[in-house]
């Protein structure tokens, strides 16, 4: 017989549910109060067990508030399922009996607001004695905790460059001493034919432009982008945010990529001599603004994590400062809590108008906030939403009261406890925090999130401590220390002293690290009163038959595949993506790919598999990165998960195996489960070095498949060249393949393929993303208009090469698959246009010398690399 406390917690005394505090087998005997019972089946660490009768229809509490309802009388002991942990741990690798069926219904009491019982609640009283801390002095903009120079995309179409420019600029910040560094702000947004979400980045992009953690700016454009340079100006001018002027530069992309990455590297050298005028000087902690966040959430989070980040905000709260609360479908459920502390009942109310119009866009989408919970948390114990919430919630210390709801990236002008509304993705979610001022982030993990903002530092608080001694060197505090006793006035007072040192210039452990990266809440497509689209290009079902096209008069084409040479680590989602470049940089650079026969190791970096809605969005997403991994191009590849995301490791493998793919060729690696960056860094790098040089039969001698995305009108010379060229490979047994949306677009009466006589009602032949497995002429369906986001489309179906025909500015390269941009003339970033007689032979002969590796095309050449997945119709970020 084993005592409760000795393997289960109460979140508060009365609950009828505990949570089990490590893994406890079947049958054990435990003794509660003056009760005994034996478990009914083996309950993992962080999951539900009754400890008292529940009877059918009765609810199961938590922190004294519901989060499900009994479907039968639940009896002491029994552990308590809903449907979907029970869906989720069958996706799982487990060595044990999992309940038959599910216990209980995800099923609450729908809260109703009682007006009258609605007062003015009291702020927690001011310190007695203030704290301080050494940071940058910015006047009306705040005080900052870093001096960075930031170098921020007004568009996705600029990101690409952005990366590469911070990059190449960076080192050069060592060389002053009042600057921290020079980061990119590249993101996806901005580019939409309809911006739902342009106001929201817009304000976002304005509050990284004011935050008083950037020294000095540079906004970079492009002539052609949808958000421009007097876009952002005319906003900040509008709505009055304090810009320093003599701090902010501009600059616009429209000709030749050298010229103008040089004349940024020139801005820059002038900005980083801007900000390094600033030092640190000691100010009171009233300065200090906290984002309060979650991420990789577990049972724990809402008993040690979350209170004790609650409990230091407190004490900024209570010297003057502030702190901000987000992630609005992770309060569901837990309002009652939320609100029981509120400045006034227009607070409250505003509080709620915003939970609903979330769940009303979501259901507009055709999901809701119950698919929240990632398979990470329903594995460690977060059921459901409600139970997610109710941990969530306990960021708010009880004495600290709701002062402001406010929208995302809306500057926190005085001080208080705030509420922001965002979505449950941690990384979109810190991005509106961050514009709303926060210059430090409290970052509460069960799991162990590694993820990190480039010009905020961010302390990780692990709940517990076994996860932290697991995952020692990327987080920064052992919450766990609370259950195991330590007081939480005492944890609370270590954490404040910690946050006051990395305020004041100390590396937290994720700015030691070296990672960083910036997500902006995604657009949606929908709006809550426009009708669906008939066809989502995500659901619907194609055959993969080409298309039938004369050929009779097709010239002679002998274009060969490439055989496989890459070497790839698969980021399973956006917050593994940054490990996984650390990754490939190293196997590049102690030379891993000779003794296999790889020719340079690679990772597609991406900004999906976390908080995106499910359906026909993740079909989307899991098309195009499983195109990815099978690419023909690929000789070896290793899938990386964060290890807390929905798109898993064994998601994947499950994916992969219901559609027939030895899984058994691929590596697999976890963030967090093979014990942080540094071991997992190591273990992939033993996998590359362990593979034996493979056969290329399955592409040697095969005839190449061309990807052909017109971005431009076409001149008569560039029809007929690629007219010939698509019959050309179609006869030779090869394959080209067309986005759909060109044919959506308007481009279907084009004279190249009125050339190829397609009628105008031509419907797609593949998915987006899609592989082809039968060649010919193909049509890909695609749910969006946006360059980079047909590319990795394109680049999913199997072809060997893509041509992008388009005068604008320098188009960027995919990861791996060879992009070349062909213009109606001679232009600095066109690796080929019409000239002279030879111009089909011209053409074809570029083409053979980039598959055989003899001509890299210009945007690789320049590393202006770039890549971005589609989320469909209905996507949205959860």
């Amino acid at each position: 017989m084993i005592d409760f406390m000795e393997v289960g917690r109460l979140p508060v005394a009365g609950d009828n549910v505990a949570i089990a505090t490590r893994r406890l087998e079947a049958g054990i005997v435990i003794r509660f109060e003056t009760n005994t019972f034996a478990l009914s089946h083996t309950v993992l660490e962080g999951h539900r067990f009754a400890v008292m009768h529940i009877e059918a229809g009765g609810l199961l509490t938590s922190w004294d508030m519901p989060f499900g309802k009994a479907i039968r009388s639940i009896a002491p002991g029994e552990y308590v399922c809903n449907p979907g942990v029970l869906e989720a741990l069958a996706g799982r690798s487990i060595d044990f009996a999992l309940p038959a069926e599910a216990n209980f219904t995800d099923e609450i009491p729908p809260f109703e607001i009682e007006e009258a019982r609605l007062v003015s609640g009291q702020q927690v009283a001011p310190a007695k004695s203030v704290l301080h801390f050494d940071g940058f002095d910015r006047g009306k903009r705040g005080a900052g905790t870093r001096n960075h120079v930031a170098i921020v995309g007004a568009s996705s179409r600029t990101a690409g460059f952005v990366r590469r420019l911070a990059a190449h600029c960076n080192p050069r910040a060592s060389g002053f001493d009042n600057v921290d560094g020079v980061v990119p702000v590249a993101h996806t947004e901005g580019e939409d034919a309809v911006q739902h979400n342009r106001m929201l980045v817009l304000r976002t992009l304005a509050g990284f432009m004011v935050h008083p953690n950037v020294g000095a700016v540079l906004v970079i454009d492009h002539a052609a982008a949808g958000i421009k340079s007097e876009d952002l100006q005319a906003y900040l001018a509008a709505q009055h945010y304090p810009v320093d002027a003599d701090a902010v530069r501009y600059m616009t992309l429209e000709g030749a990529y050298a010229v103008h990455f040089d004349q940024a590297v020139a801005q820059v050298d002038t900005l980083l001599g801007i900000a390094n005028k600033t030092g640190r000087t000691q100010l009171p902690a009233n300065k200090l603004k906290i984002a309060l966040q979650c991420g990789g959430s577990d049972a724990f989070s809402g008993i040690s994590g979350n209170p004790l980040a609650g409990w230091v905000a407190r004490e900024i709260v209570a010297q003057g400062g502030g702190a901000n609360l987000a992630e609005t479908d992770e309060l569901i459920g837990a309002e009652s809590y939320v609100l029981k502390n509120v400045k006034s009942p227009d607070v409250a109310k505003h509080f709620l108008s915003v939970v609903n119009r979330f769940q009303e866009r979501a259901a507009r989408h055709g999901s809701s906030a119950a698919g929240n919970p990632s398979g990470g948390n329903k594995f460690r114990g977060l059921y459901n939403i409600y139970l997610k919430s109710l941990g969530a919630a306990m960021k708010r210390d009880p004495a600290v009261r709701l002062d402001a709801v406010i929208e995302y990236g809306e500057l926190m002008e005085s001080p208080g406890f705030y509420f922001m509304d965002s979505p449950g993705n941690d990384l979109e979610s810190i991005a509106g925090q961050v514009a709303a001022g926060c210059n430090m982030i409290f970052f509460v993990t069960g799991n162990g999130s590694i993820t990190n903002f480039p010009f905020v530092p961010t302390l990780k608080v692990v709940t517990t401590t076994a996860r932290y001694k697991h995952l020692t060197a990327d987080m920064d505090v052992n919450a766990g220390e609370y259950l195991d006793g330590l007081s939480m006035d005492t944890l609370g007072s270590k954490m404040l002293a910690e946050t006051l040192r990395v305020a004041s210039g100390a590396q937290s452990v994720g700015e030691k690290a070296g990672h960083a990266q910036v997500q902006l809440w995604r657009n949606w497509r929908l709006n809550l009163a426009e009708q669906a689209p008939v066809v989502d290009a995500g659901a619907t079902d194609y055959p993969g038959i080409p298309i039938p096209i004369d050929i009779s008069d097709a010239p002679a084409v002998n274009l060969a595949s490439s055989p496989a040479s890459v070497g790839l680590v698969l980021p399973t989602s956006l917050c593994s993506g940054q490990i996984s470049e650390m990754a490939t940089a190293k196997l590049n650079a102690m030379g891993i790919g000779r003794s296999i026969d790889v020719e340079r190791f690679v990772s597609v970096v991406h900004t999906e598999g976390c908080g995106a809605s499910s359906g026909a969005s993740e079909k989307l997403f899991l098309r195009t990165i499983c195109g990815h991994l099978m690419h023909p191009a690929i000789k070896h590849a290793l899938l990386l998960e964060h290890g807390c995301e929905k798109t898993h490791n064994d998601y994947f493998r499950n994916y992969l195996e219901a559609e027939g793919v030895d899984t058994t060729r691929y590596g697999w690696a976890s963030i967090q489960q093979d014990g942080g960056i540094a071991p997992v860094l190591e273990k992939i790098t033993g996998w590359f070095g362990e593979r034996q040089v493979r056969e290329n039969a399955s592409s040697t001698g095969k005839a190449a498949s061309v990807g052909i995305l017109v971005a431009q009108n076409l001149s008569d010379a560039l029809v007929d060249v690629l007219g010939r060229l698509t019959k050309g490979v179609v006869k030779a047994n090869g394959t080209i393949v067309v986005p759909h949306a060109a044919v959506e677009a308007g481009y279907v009466q084009h004279p190249l393929l009125q050339q190829l006589r397609l009628a105008a009602d031509i419907a797609p032949t593949i998915h987006y993303g899609q592989r082809i497995l039968r060649p010919g002429f193909h049509a890909m369906a695609a749910p969006t208009w946006h360059e980079q986001e047909l590319l990795a489309g394109l680049g999913a179906t199997g072809v060997d090469v893509i041509l992008v025909i388009s005068d604008a500015f320098a188009v960027p390269a995919h990861p791996f698959i060879p992009v070349l941009q062909l213009g109606t003339a001679d232009g600095p970033h066109a690796d080929w246009w019409p000239a002279g007689s030879n111009t089909f032979e011209a053409l074809l002969n570029l083409i053979e010398q980039t598959l055989t590796k003899t001509y890299l095309p210009k945007s690789t050449a320049a590393q202006h690399v770039d890549f971005q997945i589609s989320r469909g119709w209905r996507g949205i970020s959860l």
